[in-house]
């Protein structure tokens, strides 16, 4: 990156908010996946003007851009590939308002998504997308996902709360898409085309997020079954009699024993799939919801039912839930962390194959995740040692493949960043990619934005 470059940004930007010390390049090489690419320079701007200052200088150096929120996703999205700038949206992190007339939050790109959480339900109302990452997660990054998290089988991911957006295009320009407006037709509809773009067609510096009402109550299951396919045939019958819980989660007889082994807390070890199901609304609702699952239970014969009588049991429940990827440490030092999705009508297959795919290459393979929107998160565990690197990558590409061949999708909210990019293939056709890479070349001529993601080789 030539020094002229670095000094028209530092131009722009006060002393604090441009950074290229060893340490804090380092701080900025890397995201939950673990593999580092140095960038030449870290840019903090304070604002979209600043933002899109930055990304002009860098276009007319063709010096590569990485947006960056929290670093928290797991597939490299944020990771510097090939040098030039990272452009972490963390200092504007503002909630800009919040119109309790209209159900809206405008907010900056570097907003904490439980900060929002906390910001809104104060005022009685409620942003429902929950990532596992939302305590440190931006809504930045959310939207260059499409984050989900476990309530999205009852209100959907981050997609569906976007009404407007601010971005910067890869010149520098300002568009903005989208208003407060329940219907609005007027021109296309641009903010779909950056939601879960991974940074690659703009960066987006500002939202407009659709709120809800903040359900009255809300009451949670625990729900173990002898076999994990058991459990997993269990969603759909719980579905198919009208009940709507905000989460439906599940865990395998590898994770169960993990989170137990880690929290001491009574899970129990002997079962070979667990549910987490949790229904809110109106008082009314939630009883008739609860009894009629308990009724479907009662027919399931499950191995235990347990429903957590008062918030700090529902925490305790939810704590085991948030605690698996920590527990899995103990397990296996090294995983890899995976997140296909199927119709929900195949995860007892893709369960019964995941099992296959342990037995076949000698590892622990477990599964859990959002059973009710069909998104499980396959962790491939292993050691450094007696090939068990070597063996864990081709189990993840079996994994792929299998989830293929059950008409579902290599990820489901994790992206595609570097590590699955060499799979893009498995679910894009050949003319479906072009398009890809001819919209990438029309909004991003010099590919500056976040270079060498997503497309194959």
């Amino acid at each position: 990156m030539r020094q002229e470059c670095k000094e028209a940004i530092r131009a722009l930007l006060p002393p604090a908010s441009c950074l290229d010390r060893p340490e804090d390049l380092l701080a900025y090489s890397y995201d939950s996946q673990a593999v580092e690419h140095l960038p030449d320079l870290v840019a903090l701007p304070l604002s979209t003007d600043q933002t899109a200052g930055v990304v002009a200088v860098c276009n007319s150096y063709s010096v590569p851009v990485t947006a960056r929120g929290a670093g928290s996703g797991t597939t490299g999205g944020s990771v510097p590939l090939r040098g030039g700038v990272v452009l972490s949206l963390q200092k504007m992190n503002k909630i800009l308002e919040v119109d309790t007339a209209n159900f809206t939050a405008t907010v900056e790109a570097g907003v904490i998504t439980a900060d929002l959480h906390r910001h809104v339900e104060e005022l009685g109302l409620f942003y429902p997308p929950d990532p596992a990452s939302m305590a440190f997660s931006t809504i930045g990054g959310n939207i260059a996902e499409n984050a989900g998290g476990m309530r999205a089988v009852k209100y959907g991911c981050t997609a569906a709360y976007v009404m407007g957006l601010e971005v910067v295009l890869a010149d520098g320009s300002i568009i903005r898409t989208g208003s407060k407006c329940i219907k609005d037709v007027v021109g296309l509809n641009l903010a779909p085309l950056f939601i879960g773009s991974e940074g690659m067609l703009g960066i987006v510096t500002r939202a407009v997020l659709r709120l809800l009402p903040l359900p009255e109550t809300k009451q949670t299951a625990r729900i173990a079954f002898r076999d994990m396919h058991d459990a997993a045939s269990a969603v759909n019958r719980l579905l198919q009699r009208g009940i709507s819980p905000i989460t439906m989660e599940f865990m395998d007889t590898i994770t169960i024993n993990a989170v137990e082994a880690y929290l001491q807390m009574g899970l129990p070890t002997a079962a070979g799939g667990m549910l987490l199901v949790e229904i809110d609304g109106s008082p009314s609702q939630v009883e008739e919801g609860m009894a009629r699952m308990r009724e479907l239970c009662d027919e399931l014969a499950p191995l235990e039912y347990v429903v957590a009588r008062t918030p700090q049991e529902q925490a305790l429940l939810w704590k085991a839930r948030r605690s698996i990827p920590a527990s899995l440490f103990r397990v296996r030092p090294f995983r890899f962390n995976e997140d296909i999705v199927v119709p929900r009508s195949r995860i007892p297959d893709m369960v019964l194959r995941i099992r296959e795919i342990g037995a076949e290459f000698n590892l622990p393979v477990c599964a859990f995740g959002h059973a009710g929107d069909g998104n499980i998160h396959v962790n491939v565990l292993f050691k450094d040692e007696d090939g068990e690197r070597e063996r864990a990558h081709r189990a993840v590409e079996r994994v792929f493949h299998e989830t293929v061949a059950l008409e579902g999708r290599i990820t489901g909210e994790h992206g595609v960043g570097l590590s699955k990019k060499d799979y893009l293939r498995l679910n894009v056709d050949e003319e479906t990619l072009r398009l890809m890479k001819n919209l990438k070349h029309l909004l991003d001529p010099k590919g500056i934005l976040n270079p060498g993601k997503m497309f194959p080789e």
